[in-house]
């Protein structure tokens, strides 16, 4: 069975975005090159900005802004080719030619703009685009109305740029965007991804410092073509961009700037006012107005938390006309991450939809999108997509209990434990869920599953009596000790196939120290168990006793089929994507099952249809 993540796979659309954008008109041209400038901020700092106008039009227009630290635009080497605007260029060319103008802004710091960063997403940033988007509104070409969009630190900086409570802000599409910098993508769980953070840090070093040399090393930017950030008009010599990229050489450093943040919105020894939350977009969520239309997307593999932030953004700003698409993709959607895909390339029209959200609620045409549900998503193994009036699209749960046999059952049974000694050279390979966040370019997702997790403590279900559906964030419920102060948890779920096939379906991780749960706040809806993550509620385990620790799964839709099993898998340590938890002290792990201390794996499964 191969199939494809085209819209039409399903009916969960009453127009499907593919549908709708091949019906648009495209009505104007896009001009070879755009106009560029320098605008001044309130600190003197000068920000490059292109100009994209659609050629032919007449009048004033919505604009879409696009903020970005990958280069607003490259310079080509003199007679090279290849595309100049490889991260902003699908938006550009998508948009520009239906009527939008498109202003893609280099942030402080970064290509052509002057400046030093302090941090990446920094308040800085934030207050720049709010001056930026006073500038777009003043000129001819501008009706007064402004989007936002771009993925993922583009699509951060669209929620930033809506937080200003600027009102020209009408529409954001904050795109495999995260909501929370720390649970999100550098601390999910609470452990530390120990490569994340150098590997970003090497490629902002090899973008800000125009060392292109490093910067063919990732397969984006391997054109040797690319010539560095292109000036902008004026500078024919390019000696305000050398200026502003000998700026650049007092940026952060990433690795550096991570390591100062173990607990979530612990403030900098040097800034009390300044924390993880300070480049996380739920902490200034609440200026975003309520009648700014968002549109919320992400991928089942989309890192470590990606999607849950497209969640919670989708739940935190329930007061707002809110939209949101999870799709069987990596980060960004370069690749469709199902096993059973027909092409490695993403088949649903991404553009199709934001054109279509934009097309609503700036251009308000009949778009239809008014009479869609607010939710869809992709099912795997179904290879369909669904539709959903709220999250979760699946509130009943099943309970499975750990068992003797390494089995999962319907009932809890007698008490008694199963240990495990966490291994800290297993890991889970190079082909996951972990790469594309760090820019590395896998294309295969899972294929030696079966083999790696042969290796790790399991337990699994009776085969399935017909197809189950699962959508939604499943619970690892456990009752466990540990013969350390500390343990990293990680809990994956598997079906086993009639065949003997394993495919892997979800992960969830969790640093022990961080166990207690609290209530989600306002700005942070989850629908999740929620940690803090905060140095007040973090404690350590006391060797040997036993204690209630929930570890919610990454959010998936997968169909169980008949005569699959659900397979539970423990395991202490990923050593090729985390830090070790104890350092150099792998835990002996004790699940209890049964009785009064009955250890669980708790789903959201209704049958299939």
């Amino acid at each position: 069975m191969t199939m494809s993540d085209r819209d039409h796979s399903g009916t969960a659309w009453r127009l499907a975005p593919s549908s709708y954008a091949a019906s648009r008109a495209v009505e104007f041209a896009l001009p070879e090159a755009p106009a560029s400038c320098y605008l001044t901020m309130r600190d003197g700092c000068r920000i490059a900005v292109d100009i994209w106008l659609p050629q032919g039009a007449t009048g004033a227009r919505p604009a879409i802004l696009i903020l970005t630290p990958y280069y607003r635009r490259f310079r080509l080497r003199d007679g090279g080719e290849g595309d100049a605007i490889p991260n902003a260029g699908k938006f550009v060319r998508h948009l520009v030619p239906r009527g939008y103008s498109v202003v893609v802004v280099d942030v402080r710091g970064t290509g052509a703009s002057f400046g030093t960063r302090d941090s990446f997403r920094s308040p800085r940033e934030r207050e720049d685009s709010r001056e930026i988007t006073d500038w777009v509104v003043a000129q001819p070409w501008s009706d007064g109305q402004v989007g936002a969009t771009g993925i993922s630190y583009p699509g951060a900086a669209a929620d930033f740029l809506a937080s200003t409570g600027h009102p020209a802000v009408k529409a954001i599409a904050p795109l495999f965007a995260v909501w929370d910098t720390y649970a999100d993508n550098y601390y999910p769980g609470g452990i530390p991804l120990k490569q994340l953070a150098k590997s970003y840090d090497d490629l902002m070093v090899a973008m800000d410092h125009d060392r292109r040399d490093l910067l063919r090393n990732y397969v984006y930017y391997a054109n040797p073509d690319l010539a560095g950030p292109h000036p902008v008009d004026g500078d024919e010599d390019g000696a305000l961009l050398a200026e502003a990229l000998r700026q650049h050489l007092g940026n952060f450093r990433q690795p550096d700037f991570m390591a100062e943040f173990r607990f979530r919105e612990d403030p900098l020894p040097y800034d009390p006012d300044f924390s993880s939350a300070s480049f996380s977009p739920y902490s200034v969520s609440d200026g975003i107005r309520p009648d700014v239309a968002v549109l919320a997307v992400s991928g089942w593999m989309d890192g470590a938390g990606y999607a849950n932030g497209a969640i919670s953004r989708f739940l935190t700003l329930r007061d707002n006309p809110v939209h949101l698409i999870l799709g069987p993709w990596d980060h960004g959607a370069r690749c469709n991450v199902s096993p059973w895909r027909d092409d490695q390339t993403p088949g649903f029209d991404l553009l199709g939809a934001v054109l279509r959200f934009f097309d609503h609620y700036l251009l308000r045409h009949d778009t239809g999108l008014g009479q869609e549900a607010p939710v869809h998503y992709f099912s795997l193994h179904a290879e369909a997509w669904r539709e959903a009036g709220s999250w979760p699209p699946v509130e009943a749960t099943q309970r499975l209990f750990l068992a003797p046999g390494a089995a999962l059952a319907d009932s809890p049974g007698p008490a008694g434990q199963d240990a495990t000694q966490a291994d800290f050279a297993w890991g889970s390979g190079d082909g996951t869920r972990y790469e594309r966040i760090a820019g590395i370019n896998s294309t295969t997702y899972y294929a030696d599953w079966g083999q790696r997790q042969a290796r790790l403590a399991g337990w699994s279900s009776a085969p399935l009596a017909r197809d189950m559906e699962l959508a939604g964030h499943g619970l690892a419920d456990l009752w466990l000790e540990s013969s350390e102060p500390d343990a990293a948890l990680y809990v994956y779920l598997s079906e086993v196939e009639a065949d003997g096939t394993i495919r892997y379906v979800t992960e969830g991780l969790l640093r022990a120290l961080h166990r207690r749960e609290s209530p989600a706040p306002d700005r942070y809806r989850t629908t999740w168990s929620f940690r803090s993550f905060h140095r007040a509620d973090a404690s350590p385990l006391m060797p040997g006793r036993a204690e209630r620790i929930r570890i919610p799964l990454l959010p998936t839709a997968w169909v169980f089929h008949k005569g699959s099993r659900i397979r539970l898998s423990l395991s202490g340590a990923d050593a090729d994507h985390a830090a070790q938890v104890p350092h150099g002290r792998p835990p002996r792990l004790t699940l209890l099952r049964g009785g009064d201390r009955a250890s669980a794996l708790e789903l959201p499964l209704r049958p299939c249809v």
